[in-house]
């Protein structure tokens, strides 16, 4: 929702949670997820522990906070999109943009490689990122069900398969130093393939 449609109230909880986040990254990307405290990202933002865990139910969420931009993004593609537009061609689409703004979202940007270098050194990270797509996916799943998709835990399973097997592609490319116009090209590609490939198998699955 943007930031005009919020009462203040709202917006001051929303600015709450950014600085508490942006404030917990800052000092991860300096000293490592393990080495840094709840208590410490607390004093830091001037707020409580107590306070950080109303936001962030558990400290992975501090670093791995948009799990549930992604959910209501992709949701949202279903749900939103225009009239006879097909589900799969909304979250083409929503994907496409995403990487063109360089959104965190989007598999692709200037800054990522050490954000995912974070993330690959934390085996409790790591497993919340997992179940991070896991929770998109069941976000998916409803929207699809709503749209009157057929068997929509299955074509959740299947797109958030696609979208996953292409972030990860690139977060690797972006590790082991490769460009990022040349990740980026490569992402948009295999978007792409993997979106038509999708199409393809729901011309009878999602219209018949």
């Amino acid at each position: 929702m943007p930031d005009r449609e919020l009462s203040l109230r709202e917006r001051k909880k929303r600015e709450t949670r950014q600085r508490i986040s942006d404030i917990a990254t800052d000092l991860i990307g300096k000293r490592g997820f393990d080495a840094v405290t709840v208590a410490e990202i607390a004093r830091a933002a001037g707020v409580s522990a107590m306070t950080v865990f109303n936001y962030f139910p558990r400290k992975e969420d501090l670093f791995l906070d948009r799990i549930p931009e992604a959910a209501g993004l992709f949701a949202s593609a279903v749900r939103d999109r225009a009239p006879g537009e097909p589900p799969l061609a909304a979250l083409r689409r929503l994907a496409l943009r995403l990487l063109e703004e360089r959104h965190p979202l989007g598999g692709v940007g200037d800054t990522f490689a050490d954000f995912w270098r974070i993330v690959a050194d934390s085996p409790a990270l790591r497993a919340r990122a997992r179940e991070g797509v896991e929770e998109v996916e069941t976000a998916l799943a409803g929207a699809f069900g709503e749209a009157g998709v057929a068997a929509p835990e299955l074509w959740a399973a299947l797109t958030m398969a696609a979208y996953r097997t292409v972030f990860i592609t690139s977060v690797r490319r972006l590790l082991a130093g490769d460009a990022v116009t040349e990740v980026a090209r490569g992402h948009r590609e295999r978007l792409e393939a993997a979106f038509a490939t999708l199409e393809r198998m729901a011309v009878v699955d999602l219209d018949g």
